[in-house]
């Protein structure tokens, strides 16, 4: 006679009942099917690439000419590739369980892993661990170029910036923080992507939600809701970890800025695994 286990599992006389796995079995799981599919590894790539090459080309077009006054943040303008990768960024975190989704293949993958939220856990751990290197790979890069090319292009200490170096220490929290960066919009991709499911859709929302807030900000005439906007809008307020002047000017200090892209991707991650858990695969 069989015998019913409270998670509803069937246990046969003489077998003992198969414990689920564990979440290291997870994270292998996501890990082999991640490193088995090409497009990841090439949009990691691409990440790295598109920073470093978008970088160099700012810092490359800017000057600053002897006798003029320059307010550009010279850190700030290293990183600037940032902007373009995190869409690569994005991508990667809808596809990591969108393309599942599309293919039927989500079904198989909660069968032989049913522990919902360690399946979202896993995807998150991988994808974290694929872009952070990734922007790791950028941001070293960006830093690079902007230590061969900015001083000659008249940004000196003798004109009062300081060095574009890792061995300042606002300039370690600026790539840093750019590298933590790219990990919360891949990781606010991932929670969007379980909730909406479909690919086309879940990108043409976490795109709108980065790029859309800092055109409003042009837009609005407003100085209280341009405020707002650089405070609480994902892309202004965790961009604000690249500052390396004039701080004190700053709508929301570095660290705070990154603290709410944390939130909107904590948010995004909490809706998907609830969407996970309620609604069949």
């Amino acid at each position: 006679m069989s015998q019913v286990l409270p998670a509803g599992q069937v246990r046969l006389p003489g077998r003992p009942a198969k414990a689920p796995a564990g979440l290291r079995a997870y994270l292998l799981a996501e890990w082999t099917k991640q490193r088995t599919v090409a497009g990841p590894a090439w949009l990691l790539a691409a990440t790295a690439v598109l920073t470093v090459a978008v970088s160099a080309a700012v810092v490359a077009a800017v000057r600053c000419p002897a006798g003029m006054a320059c307010p550009v943040d010279p850190g700030k303008l290293t990183l600037t590739g940032v902007q373009l990768s995190q869409a690569l960024a994005a991508i990667l975190g809808v596809l990591a369980i969108s393309g599942e989704y599309t293919t039927g293949m989500m079904r198989t993958t909660l069968t032989a892993m049913p522990r919902r939220p360690a399946v979202l856990a896993a995807k998150a751990a991988v994808l974290t661990g694929g872009v952070a290197l990734a922007g790791a790979v950028g941001v070293g890069g960006s830093v690079l170029a902007g230590q061969a090319i900015l001083p000659g292009h008249g940004f000196t200490a003798a004109r009062g910036f300081a060095a574009v170096s890792l061995a300042s220490g606002p300039m370690v929290r600026a790539a840093c923080g750019s590298v933590l960066y790219l990990a919360l919009v891949a990781l606010l991709s991932l929670g969007v992507a379980a909730l909406v499911r479909d690919s086309a859709a879940a990108i043409g929302i976490v795109l709108g939600l980065l790029y859309l807030a800092p055109v409003a900000v042009g837009l609005i005439s407003s100085q209280p809701w341009h405020d707002r906007l650089e405070r609480y809008a994902p892309m202004p307020a965790g961009l604000a970890i690249q500052a390396t002047r004039h701080l004190r000017t700053l709508p929301i200090s570095p660290w705070a800025g990154l603290g709410v892209l944390a939130v909107w991707a904590a948010a995004a991650l909490l809706a998907g695994v609830l969407a996970l858990r309620l609604r069949d695969a």
